[in-house]
């Protein structure tokens, strides 16, 4: 099987006589969502699999695979590009509707089942959100980053001694508020 270079799955066989069939490829670059692109370190790899299933409601198709890549996201404290190890694994119920143009979502019941009309499925949306969702909160680059000056802005990790500011000994913000305060003519 040849990867795929644009992320799609073809349904024509099983439309027509049922089955399997799968996919591969790879995004290289980005992984791009609605409003949002996630940077890559090199290529994240995908797979998927459909399975015509019987459906009460037309033809219908189990969609599940997995897609693996390293995203580079910002380390919380020094914004340092941070290669990122992801891999999701996603699962999905499809219902083909000859005609239908993109791709519509329905509930029925406690079910999202996915509509589509051409036989030729771009799988972007569904390799799309499920990176995203496996992505964590926040990263370091590492565990003792030092983070940010807060005087000039420099990475500590490259410049610890930045700038004079820094150098100056700190006085904690409680102290520096009590030596504001005026107590005269308290007893």
């Amino acid at each position: 099987m040849r990867p795929n270079e644009i992320p799609s799955i073809n349904f024509a066989h099983i439309l027509r006589e049922g089955g399997t069939t799968q996919a591969l490829g790879e995004i290289v670059g980005q992984i791009e969502l609605e409003h949002e692109r996630i940077p890559l370190d090199g290529a994240a790899k995908w797979k998927a699999s459909a399975t015509r299933v019987d459906g009460e409601q037309g033809l219908e198709f189990w969609l599940s695979g997995e897609i693996a890549g390293t995203a580079l996201l910002e380390c919380a404290r020094c914004l340092d590009p941070t290669p990122t190890p992801v891999r999701a694994n996603f699962q999905y119920m499809l219902r083909y509707q000859n005609g239908l143009h993109g791709l519509e979502v329905v509930e029925e019941g406690d079910e999202e089942i996915f509509l589509f009309g051409n036989p030729s499925l771009d799988l972007t949306p569904f390799l799309s959100e499920a990176f995203a969702l496996e992505l964590p909160y926040t990263v370091l680059c590492r565990e003792d980053c030092q983070g940010l000056c807060e005087h000039c802005g420099a990475n500590l990790n490259r410049t610890p001694d930045c700038c004079e500011a820094r150098k100056q000994p700190k006085e904690g913000k409680m102290a520096a508020a009590l030596q504001k305060l005026n107590l005269e003519g308290l007893d």
